[in-house]
């Protein structure tokens, strides 16, 4: 008996480091537990630095037409993305790729679809650098929020003097975003022991959710965002937009059309789906990622269940009054909008 348990462990500890559905599988059985987790109702946040990044987060200024704010491409009323194929950007840019929900961005293993921030800090100075989205320069942001006594005043509050950098604005940012997480759905109300949070259907679409290999991948707080993937495994995935994924950050040819998984929280508020936001219906996502990823042909009965489970993992929204922002002034540089 000792000996097979041995074996038991031995497979399982092996099977990890090639994260198989397998191992999931394999590991439940030997512990008995769910490879989903709660999200908890709030992490440690230091709420000067929160309550600064959200004026920052929803500041239009940040950009050079004075128009769009973090919040235009990840709403807070519409599930912190913005239910479009791709981002509208700096005079009617089109965006190159999908805007990944917010919430629950904090259990990223990396941000963007290619990883290439390491974290919330990190992937907040891009947007108002890039031509295509905000399209400023961090010298010219910093210079806006210099202008603006409150900011000045408000930085000091958090960071102990007015000086105003783009490490601390960003920061700051990165500080509200930690709060963006999702608790309470009915799916973590039925993992806490409530069975009846659930229904018959919900619950069939979560055990084939499980035995099909889809917490292969999406496992975890976030139900995904925990590693890198292959979009494509089985079948290639037909697109039409140019990323690459990770091959865009690593120029390993094996890297291609390799992407961060994408949570499933809140995943019936945050569509359109895929990197490229061509795939409009969770539906039709489940029935494409079943043929692409696991080889699999869902019945029209298994992709409402799947479909019934995942609207499950809707949780709590963010919820607070908006943030009123400090007003510009005579130094204050001017938008160029047009």
């Amino acid at each position: 008996m000792k000996k097979s348990l041995s074996l038991l462990l031995i497979s399982v500890l092996v099977s990890l480091l090639v994260n198989t559905p397998w191992t999931l599988t394999v590991l439940q059985a030997a512990t008995g537990s769910e490879p989903i987790s709660p999200v908890q109702q709030m992490v440690k946040i230091n709420a000067k630095k929160a309550e600064l990044g959200k004026r920052l987060y929803f500041d239009p200024r940040l950009s050079k037409s004075g128009f769009i704010s973090c919040n235009s491409c990840h709403n807070l009323s519409l599930g912190g993305t913005d239910n479009i194929a791709t981002s509208i950007g700096h005079k009617w840019q089109q965006g190159p790729i999908n805007a990944p929900t917010v919430l629950n961005s904090s259990y990223n293993i990396a941000q963007f679809w290619n990883g290439r921030a390491k974290d919330l800090k990190e992937q907040a100075g891009g947007p108002i650098a890039n031509p295509k989205e905000m399209a400023s320069t961090h010298e010219l942001a910093l210079e806006v929020l210099k202008s603006i006594p409150q900011y000045r005043k408000e930085f000091a509050q958090v960071y102990g003097s007015e000086e105003i950098t783009i490490d601390r604005a960003t920061g700051a940012i990165a500080e509200f975003e930690n709060t963006l997480i999702t608790p309470n759905s009915r799916f973590d109300q039925w993992l806490k022991g409530n069975k009846k949070a659930i229904s018959a259907e919900e619950l069939a679409g979560y055990n084939l959710f499980k035995s099909s290999g889809c917490v292969g991948c999406h496992n975890g707080v976030a139900v995904g965002g925990g590693s890198f993937q292959k979009l494509g495994v089985l079948k290639p995935y037909s697109t039409q937009n140019p990323a690459q994924g990770r091959f865009e950050v690593t120029q390993n040819e094996a890297d291609k059309m390799v992407f961060k998984v994408p949570t499933l929280r809140n995943i019936e508020l945050t569509y359109p789906y895929f990197h490229d936001g061509e795939v409009k219906t969770l539906k039709d996502a489940v029935s494409l990622m079943g043929q692409i990823q696991l080889g699999k042909e869902f019945s029209e009965s298994e992709k409402s269940q799947l479909v019934a489970f995942l609207k499950t993992l809707t949780g709590d929204q963010p919820s607070f009054p908006l943030p009123i922002l400090p007003p510009s002034n005579e130094k204050t540089p001017q938008p160029e909008p047009f």
